[in-house]
């Protein structure tokens, strides 16, 4: 299957082409990255730069498995570019694999001549050491599964067309991880997306942080995944495992949910208080990296389409660049308080707008009296607008690149 060119980020990247800054690109196992690191490269090629220039290193091949130490892999990469006439660029994929990369990628800087390009699967990948060695010398793009926009896009140029239903039933069902997207049926579907799951799970969480108790993390992110968009603490998480045989304490429960989040197979969505515009401390809410890996691993065969529906809006405005979290006002709950830059938006999500819900979905953004743009989300072909809040079809908002 043809790729598309994922546009979303490459207009964000094209800016920094050649800026004597380290440009990382951090997302969930699968999601992309390394497909667009090779657009990257060929946005950079059709400048002319030629082929030997470019030195890739993807660091989850075999290949490479000597180069996981950061003096060999520095060695490597100045012999390979002693050969190179002009500007080197350094294309370095899953760098998390490297011992002490977060202070060999800046020798780079200072010993070559280069643009450097770098992907994790760590959102901690900037934290620590690493933050403290490469301050001021990054700029880091934060990279989703594909949107139901771009998953649209791949389907029409490969000359695949269905319906905005068809495409948004999928959608929830599947996901959007790049790869699953080219295979032929659902047996497939389903086998590489347990693939994805336990090699995240196994993989980038049990094997990295050493976890002994695998039956607890795995229970653990169970629960988390079956509970999206449902507020709770620690405490409560704790007690319901307890309650279910298995064994843990608060610190513990707090500790997982820190490396699931760190795996980015989980998100969390802070509250925040609309009123007194500050970041509450307590019962956050947690969403799915990807609603194909969290249907694959979902305990709970209740229907739960409000929760799906909660969880692609929050990936949807993470993709578009927004910062999304839980608005409390007084007692009322807005589901997504969305800011970028100066930018706010809210927006209220629900399944189907009843007589009973209509009211309370828009009454609780009616309470808030400032300027900024208010939606209210639905299956609804109706358009339900008033008093200065906008409806619109869940649908045509997920295929909707317009700014908001």
């Amino acid at each position: 299957m043809d790729m598309i060119r994922r546009n979303l980020y490459l207009e964000k990247i094209r800016p920094f082409i050649d800026a004597d800054l380290i440009k990382i690109l951090i997302g969930l196992r699968r999601s992309g990255k390394t497909i667009l690191l090779g657009q990257i490269r060929e946005l950079i090629r059709e400048k002319g730069v030629p082929e030997e220039n470019l030195i890739e290193i993807n660091f989850e091949s075999r290949k490479f498995r000597q180069l996981e130490d950061g003096d060999v892999f520095y060695q490597y990469v100045m012999e390979r570019a002693e050969k190179i006439q002009g500007r080197v660029y350094l294309f370095l994929d899953e760098i998390q694999h490297v011992g002490d990369w977060q202070s060999v990628i800046p020798s780079f800087r200072v010993d070559l001549d280069c643009d450097i390009y770098v992907t994790g699967s760590n959102s901690k990948l900037l934290s620590g050491e690493a933050a403290t060695y490469l301050a001021g010398r990054y700029v880091a793009f934060h990279i989703y599964p594909f949107t139901l926009s771009e998953i649209r896009e791949l389907y029409e140029k490969n000359g695949m067309v269905y319906t905005k239903e068809e495409l948004f039933s999928d959608y929830l069902k599947y996901g959007g991880l790049p790869m699953r997207l080219a295979l032929p049926d659902e047996h497939s579907v389903r086998t590489y997306l347990e693939d994805v799951y336990d090699s995240v799970v196994m993989k980038d969480i049990l094997s990295r942080y050493a976890i002994r108790n695998e039956n607890l993390l795995r229970r653990l992110l169970e629960f988390l995944l079956d509970n999206i968009g449902n507020p709770f603490s620690a405490r409560s998480v704790c007690r319901s495992l307890n309650a279910d045989g298995q064994p843990t304490t608060v610190e513990t429960v707090l500790n997982y949910i820190d490396k699931l989040q760190a795996g980015m197979i989980l998100s969390k969505a802070e509250r925040y208080d609309i009123k007194g515009k500050m970041i509450l401390a307590s019962t956050e809410k947690y969403y799915a990296g990807d609603i194909g890996l969290r249907n694959i691993r979902k305990m709970s065969e209740q229907l739960d389409t409000g929760k799906l529906l909660e969880n692609a809006v929050y990936l949807e405005m993470l993709s578009r660049g927004y910062d999304v979290k839980i608005g409390k006002f007084d007692s009322q709950e807005v589901d997504f308080v969305c800011y970028k830059g100066r930018k706010k938006v809210y927006l209220q999500v629900a399944w189907l707008l009843t007589e009973e819900c209509v009211d309370r979905e828009f009454g609780n953004l009616e309470k808030i009296h400032d300027n900024y743009p208010k939606y209210v989300l639905s299956c609804d072909v109706i358009d339900m607008s008033r008093n200065g809040i906008i409806h619109l079809n869940i649908i045509d908002f997920l295929f909707w690149r317009q700014e908001l």
